[in-house]
């Protein structure tokens, strides 16, 4: 059984879709006082039960969305309860970089246990080793195949193209792409002043006179990706294409990429964009649905077979 929270409806009827079932019937509803209610509709009695909610925004809302989801879901005695967080923005609080902070990624992890899941699916998670925070099974999913099928499919000579990894920390994610894509690699050397503000210093690499792909786990405010286009255009690029797993497109984003010299920015539906964003770009916004992937995954899940083998 595959019920959706509110943050993400439309991936979860595509699954649906796919898989060949009914979406569940839930409700959630918020009381004047901001506190949150959730009702399934139907009986879970020892159901394999599948929840899907991104963490997007608001953010604090769909997490307890999906921690009531959980526990409603235990307490209505499911067999098996799975979270899908498609996007898991908590991702990047995986670690204690400045003095007196939480490692926030962790402590999610904790709640999403203790409200009784016994299984977590994601997707292309900021920092792998948030992996590491569950002590329950975490099967954790690649959208490089998909992306990679769309650079294929839509780009002539991808081969002769080179994968750009917007810094040095994504070089394994952009090696992996360039491997699929047969083409060549090159990365950013930069530092991040602040939540919003990046300093690109150099590329290392050559781009020049050949299409780029810079490819990344997600957009927030586009900074990141502002200096990594302006950069690989100062270093002769023929044509920039974008590819991300997560759109978030926050503060600013759609506006700078409006801006910016490049073909499209692709993103996956692990976070929903609405049609406005899309317009605002100036059409350069495109999604690629990963919904095929998440079906398999569950029903891979759900008749014990291995979920590492839809990538090999």
């Amino acid at each position: 059984m595959v019920f959706s929270g509110q943050s993400n409806c439309a991936l979860a009827q595509e699954i649906c879709n796919v898989l060949g079932t009914t979406l569940g019937q839930s409700e959630t509803q918020k009381f004047t006082n901001d506190n949150l209610v959730v009702r399934y509709k139907q009986s879970l009695r020892e159901a394999d039960v599948f929840i899907v909610q991104s963490f997007s925004s608001p953010v604090s809302d769909s997490i307890m969305e999906l921690l009531l989801m959980i526990d409603a879901a235990k307490s209505a005695s499911a067999a098996r309860v799975t979270a899908v967080i498609p996007y898991y923005s908590y991702a990047r609080s995986d670690k204690k970089d400045e003095p007196r902070i939480s490692i926030a990624g962790r402590l999610v992890a904790d709640l999403i246990q203790a409200a009784g899941a016994d299984r977590v699916l994601t997707m292309t998670l900021h920092s792998p080793q948030v992996h590491g925070f569950f002590k329950i099974p975490v099967d954790h999913l690649s959208a490089e195949v998909v992306i990679a099928e769309h650079l294929q499919q839509t780009v002539d000579g991808f081969s002769d193209g080179v994968v750009l990894a917007p810094d040095a920390g994504d070089i394994k994610r952009a090696s992996a792409l360039a491997r699929r894509l047969d083409s060549g690699l090159a990365f950013i050397d930069k530092r991040r002043t602040s939540d919003t503000t990046v300093n690109a210093r150099a590329l290392i690499g050559d781009v020049q006179g050949r299409k780029v792909f810079i490819v990344d786990d997600e957009i927030s405010t586009a900074g990141s990706l502002v200096e990594a286009v302006n950069l690989a255009k100062a270093n002769g690029a023929d044509s920039v294409h974008v590819a991300v797993t997560h759109g978030v497109y926050t503060g600013p984003a759609v506006e700078r990429i409006h801006g910016l010299d490049v073909v499209e920015v692709c993103s996956t539906n692990t976070v929903d964009v609405p049609y406005s964003k899309i317009e605002r770009s100036g059409g350069k916004l495109k999604t690629l649905s990963v919904a095929p992937l998440f079906a398999k995954a569950i029903q891979h899940i759900h008749t014990g077979e291995s979920v590492s083998a839809l990538f090999e």
